[in-house]
């Protein structure tokens, strides 16, 4: 068989080769050719080497990539997959390495760079550069911070992630995972066939297989984030004698791995950056230390991935994800049988509930991990998940859930038979906030609000109020805690998990007072729409690029349909549903699926954004089209594995 790149109307690529090394060197190579700039800024992220290429804007994040030794943990990892895995992953570099050889996106020409080629690691590097600041630990810092300005450690849940994901037995599984909205988007559209196996789904550009939602034909998967707490921060105390650098641990003190990097910057003086590691891991900032089962273990779970593609029921799902370590993930399986399960799949330590709560002394035994806890499985007929806390689930793996709105409304939703694309599109506001408004109904804005049908449409002037009513309930609440405003100290990378104004604007269901309510009230007035200020603003990761329109969006931060701005800041809409998808099991030609922009990453594409407008209204796309067109062949002797990306 001849390996070849086919293209549907949209430019999405269906690739098919004669073995698997074939296939994942396809693969490669399509990512390349479709995302070529993207993913060599993922790339240089994960080495802490973007500054050398855009200057010193980038700066931070590379001190951050090599203190926390992304790079390095990529590389152990690598060495430890089994030798399949590690052939295959090395296969889909060689792919991307002879793509980029020739590559002319644009932004190559414009920075007057080229790419570099692959070392076998490096889709294991930017796998960890989408997911190092997914977790908790940002929210340790923040409620270390808030115990000292206001001397409170309890503070009210507010969730950075999001997803959706439902499923009914025998039927279709369906979601979207929220997440950062940018431009080329996170996720690409694949569909992967040869003689193992015949798979669509979402891939992270530069990482092979789709690790996250798949249709294998007999058996369909997708995930959303478990909001499980797996990454911890121990304060240290250091002492040094010259290089040398000892810290404090439980038994005393310890030597530690200490060394400086310097940071190339273009048009700027480059920088150093010492990197140390205790046996709790790398400083990150300050006296921090990061623990994560990925270094602790030097283990991803990539070797899920390839018995994930090669999976034909249920329970292959279940023994593929067996060996998943972060991020932990909620995962929904159901496979042509009509079996549907849930489970959780990841590594989740065990220890003293504070090291969940705050950073911790590193030099107290009782914060020392204690192995790994286990964790649930389930069948179901009816599966909802969406970031929720779940009894006989989530519950005991975490603290920071979202409320239970958008699960509620999804469980309402499939009672009354909702088709899974109109679930999809749903943009009713949840309830939390209706509570307070209604003990103030006497005020007429409220009562205005409560008789409200709550649709968070673009077109909606009720929606425009409640929105701005709830900017003025987060100025009022920040007004009133000024300690919540002095500075960090923390690196200034992380000022956006800091940002007081952001965390109250999250938080505000449980931190809003009648007072408060009806004082926002008080300030506010009907006026513009809501869509004349919740408009798309995506994180543009192609220089020079902005959408060329203003584009107004339904839906809200805790709407099913979600397109998240940040309350008390800005109505611009920077996160949301990066994809949408309906796996069908009893026909799986009726799949559907769609992304944010489309499946190229050059501005020049005519499908960098193709599929803008279908997501905006709330259009999906076939997954398996019945019209193909050839874009490349390639013979088997040209793609063999192991002709480059060497170390």
């Amino acid at each position: 068989m001849t390996s070849a790149i086919y293209r549907d109307e949209w430019g999405i690529p269906h690739l098919v080769a004669d073995s698997v090394s074939d296939l994942a060197f396809l693969q490669g190579r399509a990512a390349a050719r479709d995302r070529a700039w993207q993913i060599e800024v993922e790339r240089r992220r994960s080495e802490g080497r973007l500054a050398e290429w855009i200057g010193a804007a980038e700066v931070g994040w590379d001190r951050f990539a090599r203190r926390v030794r992304l790079d390095d943990t990529a590389r152990q990892s690598f060495a430890k997959l089994d030798a399949p895995t590690r052939s295959w992953v090395q296969a889909y570099v060689d792919g991307v390495n002879s793509s980029l050889a020739d590559a002319d996106a644009p932004e190559f020409v414009a920075h007057d760079v080229r790419p570099e080629p692959w070392h076998p690691w490096t889709p294991l590097g930017i796998f960890l550069v989408q997911h190092i600041l997914f977790g908790t630990f940002p929210s340790k810092m923040w409620r270390a911070h808030v115990a000292s300005a206001v001397g409170v450690l309890k503070t009210p849940a507010d969730p950075l992630s999001g997803s959706n994901a439902w499923a009914v037995a025998g039927e279709y599984i369906a979601g979207d995972p929220h997440r950062i909205l940018e431009l080329p988007g996170v996720y690409q559209q694949v569909h992967l066939t040869c003689p193992e196996f015949d798979v669509a789904g979402f891939a992270f550009p530069g990482v092979p297989g789709v690790p996250h939602f798949g249709h294998a034909g007999s058996v369909a998967w997708a995930i959303t984030n478990a909001m499980a707490d797996y990454q911890d921060l121990y304060q240290e105390e250091l002492r040094r004698s010259g290089d040398s650098v000892q810290a404090r641990g439980a038994s005393g003190w310890e030597q530690v791995s200490r060394h400086v990097e310097t940071i190339t910057v273009r048009d700027a003086p480059a920088v150093e950056v010492e990197v140390i590691e205790t046996p709790r891991g790398p400083i990150i900032d300050r006296d921090l230390a990061l623990r994560v089962p990925a270094r602790v273990e030097f283990e991803l779970g990539f070797g899920a991935l390839l018995p994930l593609l090669r999976a034909k029921t249920v329970d292959d799902v279940v023994n593929a994800v067996a060996c998943w370590v972060e991020p932990v993930n909620s995962v929904v399986a159901m496979d042509s049988s009509g079996t549907l399960v849930s489970l959780v799949a990841g590594k989740v330590p065990l220890r003293d509930d504070r090291v969940r709560q705050v950073p911790v002394p590193a030099w107290e035994p009782r914060y020392e991990w204690q192995g790994y806890a286990p964790l649930p499985r389930s069948v179901r007929e009816v599966v909802v998940n969406a970031n929720d806390s779940r009894p006989d689930d989530t519950a005991e793996l975490g603290n920071d859930f979202a409320l239970p709105a958008r699960a509620n409304r999804i469980a309402a939703l499939l009672l009354a038979d909702t088709p899974p694309a109109s679930i999809h599109t749903d943009v009713l506001a949840a309830p939390d906030l209706f509570e307070v408004l209604s003990l103030i109904s006497d005020h007429p804005l409220a009562a205005r609000l409560l008789a409200w049908d709550r649709r968070m449409e673009p077109s909606s002037v009720d929606a425009g109020l409640f929105a701005a009513w709830r900017h003025a309930a987060v100025e009022l609440l920040a007004s009133s805690l000024p300690e919540l405003f002095t500075e960090t100290g923390y690196d200034p990378l992380f000022a956006p998990w800091l940002d007081p104004r952001q965390r109250l604007g999250r938080a505000l269901p449980s931190l809003i007072t009648p007072d408060i309510a009806r004082a926002a009230l008080d300030v506010v007035t009907p006026g513009p729409t809501w869509g004349s200020s919740h408009v798309l603003a995506p994180v543009v990761v192609v220089p020079e690029t902005a959408l060329r329109s203003v584009v107004e969006l339904p839906g809200d931060n805790d709407c099913v349909r979600s397109t998240s701005s940040v309350v008390g800041v800005t109505d611009a809409c920077w996160k949301g549903s990066v994809a949408r998808y309906v796996w069908e099991l009893t026909d799986k030609s009726e799949s559907r699926w769609v992304v944010p922009f489309g499946a190229s990453g050059r501005p020049d594409d005519p499908h960098f954004a193709d599929q803008l407008p279908l997501w905006v209204a709330g259009d999906l796309v076939p997954v398996f089209p019945a019209q193909l067109t050839v874009e490349e062949t390639l013979q088997p002797a040209a793609n063999s594995p192991g002709s480059s990306g060497g170390e």
